[in-house]
């Protein structure tokens, strides 16, 4: 049986990278519309209030997503090297056990995370007007574990063989279908930050769908019941793998928990201004996680195919368009951000305009600081790619410790300024580790 999909081996390394990361980058472009539009509803619809409840439930949330992305990110560098390798029965076999795998950790997450959501929250010093739309809303997304897990495991399997025009489709049917259900949950039913939830998750199933029916007609993915077998080595080689990327999001997500337990301190109004602009995170960097997304799997197959000379020149082509993306990004969003912000919140309300400041300030320290945001992802997606995920978790911890240390201590300085700079600390970190760390592991590859 031939190997199909899209092999990375062979061809101008730049023009391969920003193939692939095209489609992901149109892919995410929906993903981040219908998570704007959710918030966008919710803030003109529901209230201050409820956009402060999202905002404080935002990086719980985000913990859970970032378990399942990580899992089946790791799953996929594998998948990544088998095909690169032309080894289809690996491949196969890889595919089904990492199935297995999201499944079972999918279930063992959604347990912990409903039975800890009231307690983290309160830790977290949620203010007690918000607290149970925050805890509703954790509450619906974390019943849905197991759709994003799916989805995510998907998504990761088409990436590794090189296909990244499908998860684009998925997430554009989906898109479509989040902001019909927002539009109809929360303005027309009336159904709040609950409607929100169920808009994302019933927006989920239909990307899971769309991404099984295309896998069902690749021939190279047609695994058979033979390709199950739980071989103990395989078990550990895929978590070896996975695990590291798993807990460096886990320790990225209680950064931010601990970040927005300062920011909950500063009050409802600023905890607002806050979330409007976090929730433009996704936006500022789509073409990071693309780009870092296409440089993975790139190297992933090219170290199986053991063509190392390539790394080198496609990630030093890959670091270069991101970084000259992230420069046109925050440009416009200097430009545009105060007009972008303000469909978060309700013009009749009459803290709209400090919650549009708060914002705005925060997005513009964002924006001028994207560049180092780009370098962060393309070193640790390349190092992943050549399955080190290690040191991608020890940037994690880098990251925690920066976030905190900054939001901690640069406030008394620099005021509300120190909490927006707390990210590009924690940004600045963690990208000058990854590209240490880079230059060593390249420096191994030809000298073996």
């Amino acid at each position: 049986m031939a190997i199909q999909g899209k092999d990375m081996t062979k061809g101008h390394s730049g023009r391969m990278i920003l193939r692939f990361a095209l489609p992901l980058m149109l892919g995410n472009i929906f993903q981040q519309v219908y998570t704007l539009v959710d918030t966008a509803v919710v803030g003109q619809v529901v209230g201050v209030n409820a956009l402060a409840a999202l905002g404080s439930a935002d990086w719980f949330n985000w913990m859970s997503l970032g378990l399942c992305s990580g899992l089946t990110q790791g799953f996929a560098i594998l998948m990544a090297q088998y095909y690169g390798a032309k080894n289809e029965n690996s491949l196969k076999h890889t595919m089904m056990v990492s199935l297995v795998l999201s499944v079972i950790s999918a279930l063992a997450v959604t347990a912990v995370f409903l039975a800890s959501a009231r307690p983290v929250l309160t830790l977290m010093g949620t203010r007690e007007e918000i607290l149970e739309d925050a805890l509703l809303y954790v509450y619906i997304m974390f019943s849905g574990i197991i759709i994003v897990m799916i989805y995510n495991w998907l998504s990761s399997v088409l990436r590794a063989i090189g296909d990244s025009a499908t998860p684009l489709l998925a997430m554009g049917v989906a898109s479509v279908c989040n902001i019909v259900l927002d539009l109809l949950f929360v303005a027309g039913f009336g159904w709040g930050i609950a409607g929100a939830a169920a808009a994302t998750l019933i927006a989920q199933v239909v990307s899971c769908v769309y991404c099984f029916l295309r896998i069902r007609k690749i021939p190279i993915l047609q695994a058979k019941r033979q390709h199950l077998r739980g071989e103990p080595q395989m078990v550990k080689r895929l978590f070896g793998l996975a695990a590291p990327m798993a807990v460096q999001n886990v320790i990225i997500a209680v950064g931010g928990m601990i970040l927005q337990s300062i920011v909950n301190t500063f009050g409802v109004i600023f905890v607002a201004g806050f979330t409007a602009t976090n929730k433009l995170y996704g936006l500022l960097e789509i073409a990071a996680v693309s780009f870092g997304f296409a440089v993975c799997t790139y190297t992933g197959q090219n170290l199986g195919a053991g063509k190392y000379d390539r790394i080198k020149t496609g990630v030093r082509q890959g670091f270069g368009m991101a970084a000259l993306t992230s420069v046109l990004i925050g440009a416009a969003m200097l430009v545009f951000g105060q007009h972008i912000v303000s469909i978060f919140v309700e013009k009749g309300n009459a803290d709209a305009d400090q919650v549009i400041t708060y914002a705005y300030h925060y997005l513009t320290v964002m924006g001028s600081f994207l560049p180092v945001l780009y370098c962060l992802h393309i070193y640790r997606s390349a190092l992943q790619g050549m399955g080190n995920t290690i040191i991608p978790l020890a940037s994690g911890v880098l990251e925690l410790v920066m976030r905190i240390s900054a939001a901690l201590i640069l406030p008394g300085f620099m005021g509300e300024y120190g909490i927006y700079m707390a990210e590009v600390a924690a940004w600045a970190g963690a990208a000058v580790l990854l590209y240490v760390f880079y230059k060593r592991n390249i420096k191994k590859l030809f000298v073996r």
